[in-house]
């Protein structure tokens, strides 16, 4: 079955692109003759060690000007630079400038997320008999794989070409409490026509659990001084999985319709968003799964965003059957990012497409076991226009 996804989601990209402790040292000087990318980064600020590794910078360009910075420290997205209505360069996600400031900053700005994105009850589950117990970092709960996650974790990148970045990471046996030494390779693509394609493989040594994904935090306007409570959002979900307080799913798939979780019809996000409603109370706003109408279909447009001040619009596609749509309910204002600006709340949005919170201990969610000799695929792809 995932084989087939897999094909599918191949598929999809080209029709789509057609047409632990971490120990730091002092990164490097920026050198008054060197060259900042077009979102203004600095590759020399980049330059550290984590954990006896170093870390870099890389940049990917398409002939339509477009770029994407990565840092091989959680294989974080940095930057995307996009073009708006007027054709004025735009980076659109929030993150740090420099390798210090991610190292100093408890955050998921535009990381790769395993071993499993989303929550998992009190940090436990049963596999084969076997309990096994998590980093606990949400409450009670444990959230995208504890706070030593891959998001914390060194990636090595290989750029074959100016479009493509490949990032790898062996986790260990037992790290953050999982089974099994998991093989990860994550691809990111950027294709001719502005969209990021990011292909996840995983295979491990013993079953596990796996949900991989990335959190990227969107703002559309350009500028996080702005909120996005302008931006208008169309998720291809009737059902989502509705959730406690403490945001752990109760196990039941509700439809949207007649409440203010419905996406169906393109939304102005700040709508509903205070709704006086249970569950938009419980997240603080939008902190929800939604599981969509064409499960697994990459080639059907999951969600699409889209803002009216900057023309910017982006579709997400996904062979995934769900994504956690998450309005930066918890952005405070305590972390200033590039070009110093404060991240207040709202001012940034996650599509994080995946399977379903807790599932390794949801008997009726689809499943995220992993066995040996199996192999997990999974895609995401994020592709920007104009409107």
């Amino acid at each position: 079955m995932r084989k087939t996804i897999w094909l599918c989601a191949m598929a999809a990209i080209m029709m789509i692109s057609c047409g632990g402790s971490k120990k730091q040292e002092a990164p490097a000087e920026t050198n008054a003759a060197e060259t900042p990318t077009l979102s203004g980064l600095y590759v020399s600020k980049f330059k550290g060690t984590v954990s006896g590794k170093e870390t870099s910078l890389y940049v990917m360009k398409n002939t339509a000007g477009m770029e994407v910075c990565v840092t091989n420290f959680g294989g974080r997205i940095v930057s995307v630079m996009v073009p708006d209505k007027n054709g004025e360069m735009k980076d659109v996600v929030l993150g740090f400038d420099s390798i210090e400031a991610f190292l100093n900053n408890d955050s998921n700005f535009g990381a790769l997320i395993g071993r499993y994105g989303n929550r998992i009850a009190l940090g436990k589950f049963k596999l084969d008999g076997v309990e096994y117990s998590l980093p606990i970092n949400n409450g009670k709960n444990s959230l995208h794989g504890g706070p030593n996650g891959f998001h914390n974790q060194y990636f090595d990148i290989q750029q074959p070409d100016d479009t493509t970045l490949v990032c790898s990471y062996v986790s260990a046996d037992g790290e953050a409490g999982y089974p099994g030494e998991l093989q990860v390779k994550v691809t990111y693509t950027l294709t001719g026509n502005n969209a990021i394609a990011i292909a996840y493989e995983a295979e491990t040594s013993k079953p596990t659990v796996v949900n991989l994904t990335n959190h990227s935090y969107f703002n559309l306007s350009g500028d996080p001084n702005n909120t996005i409570l302008d931006h208008v959002l169309f998720i291809n979900a009737d059902r989502y999985t509705p959730v406690k307080k403490d945001l752990i799913p109760t196990g039941k798939v509700d439809p949207v319709k007649g409440t203010p979780l419905d996406f169906t019809t393109a939304t102005v996000i700040g709508d509903r968003i205070d709704d006086p409603s249970e569950q938009i109370k419980f997240g603080r706003g939008y902190d929800h799964n939604w599981v969509f109408k064409a499960d697994n279909n990459p080639s059907t447009v999951a969600c699409e965003l889209y803002c009216p001040a900057t023309g910017i619009s982006m579709e997400v596609y996904t062979s995934e059957p769900a994504v956690q749509f998450y309005s930066g309910n918890f952005l405070n204002g305590s972390q200033a990012g590039k070009k110093g600006i404060a991240y207040q709340q709202r001012t940034a949005l996650c599509l994080e497409t995946q399977h379903y919170p807790d599932s390794p201990n949801q008997p009726s969610f689809p499943s995220t076991v992993l066995k040996p000799g199996e192999k997990y695929t999974s895609l995401c792809i994020y592709k920007f226009g104009v409107k």
